[in-house]
């Protein structure tokens, strides 16, 4: 039965001296062994998963102005990449937890409450501004504009 009293000469966690807190290990390439054990493929191998990655990336960032879901795919590039380079797994990990503080944000009564009335005031001077423009020159549709 484990206690818990042996987690210190647990060889494989290694602890930082400052905080006490576990370190991570170092990134470990996800390429299936027989690609590992050749340097020529291996690094083939790393090219095909950025060329991949840049792609889903550079679909993603086309999909933030174009029809789709321009964020998960370029989450979605990000994460091809960090099976493979230990600075993709870095990104991802920092954005992942901005992405989940953020979320722990907005659902902060308080912080809704401000966006409701923000969006209301907008909404309402927009109106305005669309009545007072109305008002003041009328709606003249296109097809009855006559030829000055």
């Amino acid at each position: 039965m484990n206690t818990g009293s042996d987690h210190g000469t647990d060889e494989s966690a290694a602890r930082d001296p400052e905080t006490g807190a576990a370190e991570e290990a170092p990134h470990v390439s996800k390429a299936p062994d027989f690609v590992k054990a050749r340097r020529t493929l291996h690094l083939s191998w790393q090219v095909g998963v950025f060329v991949v990655g840049l792609a889903v990336i550079g679909a993603g960032v086309a999909m933030l102005v174009l029809p789709g879901p321009g964020w998960v795919a370029i989450f979605a590039g990000l994460a091809i990449w960090a099976t493979e380079f230990a600075w993709a797994h870095l990104v991802l990990r920092w954005t992942k937890r901005k992405v989940t503080e953020a979320a722990q944000k907005a659902l902060d009564p308080r912080v809704r409450r401000r966006n409701l009335v923000l969006t209301g005031t907008g909404l309402a001077v927009a109106g305005a501004l669309i009545g007072f423009y109305l008002w003041k020159y009328g709606l003249v549709l296109p097809w009855d504009i006559k030829d000055q």
